[in-house]
Parts: C-alpha cells; sequence; structure tokens
C-alpha cells in the first residue's frame, strides 16, 4: 500500500493534469511505443515551440485526471504507453504536429484519440483537425472573403466612371469635329 506522501504527490500530478485538461481547447493522446530519445527531443521541441503542453503520463493518472475533468469516454484508449499533448490557444497546432510526426514514424508511434472543448474524439478526427489551416490562414481567408463583395463594388465602379469619361471624350470629339 502507497505511503500518504507518495499518495499525496499523485493526488496533487492528478490535480494539475485535471485544471490542465480543463483549461486546454485541444489535447491529443498518442501511443509512442519505440521512439527514440532523438526523436523524442526533436518532437517535444517542435510543440514546446508551438505552445503546446506535451508529458508522458501513466493510464490510471490520466483516466482520474479526465474523471476530475468530467470528460468521459477515454477510457477505452487508455491502454499501452500513453502520451499527452494539450494546447490552450491553438486548435491545430498539436494534432498538425502529432500526425505529422505518425506519418513519418507510423511503425512506432501513433494517435490514439483526442478531446476539442471538453468532448472526446477519435483517431479519425484528431487526423481531420490536422488538416485545417492554422487560425492566422483562416483569419485571412475570412477577410478576404468579406473583402471580395467591395472589391467588385469598386470594380463596377471604376468600370461604370470609365465608361461615362470614354463617352463624355467622344462627345467631346464629336462636337471638336463640327466646329
Amino acid at each position: 500500500m502507497p505511503s500518504e506522501k507518495i499518495l499525496k504527490e499523485k493526488k496533487a500530478i492528478v490535480a494539475d493534469l485535471a485544471e490542465r485538461i480543463k483549461k486546454s481547447c485541444v489535447g491529443v493522446l498518442v501511443d509512442y511505443r519505440g521512439i527514440t530519445v532523438a526523436d523524442d527531443t526533436k518532437l517535444r521541441r517542435e510543440l514546446r515551440e508551438a505552445g503546446t503542453l506535451y508529458c508522458v503520463t501513466k493510464n490510471t493518472m490520466l483516466i482520474r485526471a479526465f474523471e476530475q475533468a468530467e470528460i468521459e469516454g477515454v477510457d477505452e484508449v487508455l491502454k499501452g504507453t500513453t502520451a499527452l499533448a494539450t494546447s490552450e490557444n491553438d486548435y491545430v497546432a498539436a494534432a498538425r504536429i502529432l500526425c505529422n510526426f505518425a506519418d513519418e514514424n507510423d511503425d512506432f508511434f501513433t494517435i490514439k484519440a483526442g478531446f476539442i472543448e471538453g468532448k472526446i474524439v477519435d483517431k479519425l478526427s484528431v487526423e481531420k483537425l490536422a488538416k485545417l489551416p492554422s487560425k492566422e490562414i483562416l483569419v485571412a481567408m475570412v477577410l478576404g472573403t468579406l473583402n471580395a463583395p467591395i472589391v467588385g463594388f469598386v470594380s463596377v465602379l471604376s468600370g461604370v466612371l470609365r465608361s461615362l469619361v470614354i463617352v463624355i471624350s467622344a462627345i467631346e470629339k464629336s462636337r471638336a469635329e463640327e466646329s
């Protein structure tokens, strides 16, 4: 039976994990079996640069943390080795980085599942999320869409004005020829 000190430490770890899960907009669970230290270091650096937290945690602690965060349905995927990547701001970065890494190293690194805004999603949903453009690109696309009607309107107005100038200039030339 574990000592009281160890139990307190584990409860603190679970509470921290639960708080991290609650604060995160997205999280990805992966099976990292067989990853080399060099690959793991490279992956962690890339995730850290994207503002994503990544940790390897015991499945029992993850189960309890998800229970405290009131997210259900994760028990089925928490078998074997598990690592959790979470992001508080970017919905796409963690999924994109981990899916790219999984594609390059599919023999030992796989996506298990994930969560978005407190709801568990399957591996396929995480892969679809990874294919979405980044937030900056989506904002640019929306602004371009909003700007398109204005540009079209300006083009029509300038075309009308151009035609008016051509007509006035033609009238002026015809009057100059008559006189």
